[in-house]
């Protein structure tokens, strides 16, 4: 934490990508349109894996990594099969400076303008805490907002309050955060063998760590809906099977807490 106590701030953007070289050049855009100021001597970089891509985001990447303006930093993964989400953000991770502020964008979302300002703002005015969430917007293929579909963080009183709300799937977080990259290496990072849920796998290691979010007053990007998002299918019956991995990976932890087991 001695950089951002010294007045210095860092944040690395962390983006996988596999096959969807129509949406990521607007969130890459979207990310290199970000306004810091005025926070002091801050800066961002975007880190970017081409997972396992088959159509154009080599080529797109290629040029991109050459633009002028902050850091696009990407590295390829040749393989046959993708790799998980998990693993492929914990391979970009490991290439983000250790004192940075990471930011989980996914290919096909856009951040807004002031977004990495905001979260400086809030990491300036809570010393000491290492884990930011907000609200964020869908809208569909077109970016046309989605009246009714807004996603609203809750405020919690106890990170206990917060995991018994996760599993009885009152409450939910996606790519909506901001966490230190000394809190990601405190609890180990992304399970890098999840395929589904893996966000969530980790931010409820954040609060069996007793680390609670703050919950900032600002919008961090736009959620894009279309025929090809990973969470298609994904249904409550779906997310339940998900909850019930997750808890028994933790059920000794959790039932300490007094958090019961999904139902």
């Amino acid at each position: 934490m001695a950089a951002e106590q010294a007045g210095t701030m860092h944040f690395a953007v962390i983006t996988p990508t596999h096959n969807r070289a129509a949406y990521l050049p607007e969130a890459v855009q979207s990310v290199r349109a970000s306004v810091l100021a005025p926070l002091p001597e801050a800066s961002y970089e975007h880190l970017i894996l081409d997972n396992a891509c088959s159509d154009d985001t080599a080529r797109f990447l290629r040029e991109a990594t050459g633009w002028e303006g902050p850091a696009i930093r990407s590295w390829q993964h040749s393989g046959t099969n993708a790799m998980a989400p998990g693993a492929a953000r914990h391979l970009l991770i490991g290439h983000a400076q250790p004192e940075s502020w990471l930011v989980p964008l996914d290919d096909d979302d856009l951040m807004l303008q002031r977004t990495l300002y905001h979260y400086g703002a809030q990491i300036e005015a809570n010393a000491g805490k290492q884990w930011f969430v907000t609200d964020f917007l869908r809208v569909d293929e077109e970016r046309r907002y989605l009246p009714g579909e807004d996603y609203y963080t809750w405020r919690f009183d106890t990170p206990a309050d917060m995991l018994r709300a996760i599993f009885k799937a009152e409450h939910f977080i996606q790519g909506n955060v901001c966490f230190s990259h000394a809190l990601y290496r405190e609890v180990g990072g992304y399970d890098e063998q999840l395929r589904m849920a893996e966000d969530l796998d980790l931010y409820v290691r954040f609060l069996l760590a007793n680390h609670l979010p703050v919950l900032c007053p600002h919008i961090s990007h736009l959620h894009r809906f279309h025929s090809s998002n990973v969470s298609i299918g994904v249904d409550a019956a779906r997310h339940g099977a998900d909850l019930q991995v997750i808890y028994r990976k933790y059920a000794n932890q959790l039932q300490a807490l007094g958090v019961p087991e999904p139902e």
